[in-house]
């Protein structure tokens, strides 16, 4: 399933690195940058996750709420999250419900092997629920501004 901007987000509940259960109604009133990472402490979501984590304060005065979501379970969020200091929710999906639902599974390829996998991309679900953007080409090191920049067209 692909989403489009307008779309109506898919539904989600979840088990963050807390074991706080977070669902897309907890949002409700607030934009939400949902970001879909392959992999706990990798080079690339590392770089993606203190990017967004260090202008946390940023977006925030700019109404974004930030939760990530990979297939890594709640122990590995946590370990993660207190690694890097991450003050936002890291949702686990080890089921690929989310993964699914969002249209992030797909072939990846890693020095010319194919292979099934989370592909990096962001949504950005507004006030009532709707996709408002969706970031497929994610700058990890520079998503913030990525994100802020879109904003200013």
């Amino acid at each position: 399933m692909s989403l489009s901007i307008g779309d109506k987000a898919p539904a989600f509940s979840g088990i963050d690195q807390d074991g706080n259960k977070i669902s897309l109604k907890n949002f409700k009133g607030k934009k939400v940058i949902l970001f879909f990472y392959p992999k706990d402490d990798t080079t690339g979501c590392t770089a993606e996750a203190c990017n967004l984590n260090d202008n946390r304060k940023a977006l925030m005065k700019k109404g974004f709420i930030i939760a990530g979501v990979s297939a890594d379970d709640s122990k590995s969020h946590k370990k993660f999250a207190d690694k890097y200091d991450l003050d936002f929710s890291l949702i686990a999906d080890t089921e690929k419900k989310m993964i699914e639902d969002y249209g992030v599974w797909g072939e990846k390829m890693l020095y010319g092997k194919k292979y099934m996998g989370i592909i990096r991309t962001t949504f950005v679900i507004d006030e009532k629920g709707k996709i408002e953007k969706i970031f497929n080409q994610v700058d990890t090191k520079n998503h913030t501004e990525q994100i802020m920049e879109s904003y200013k067209q």
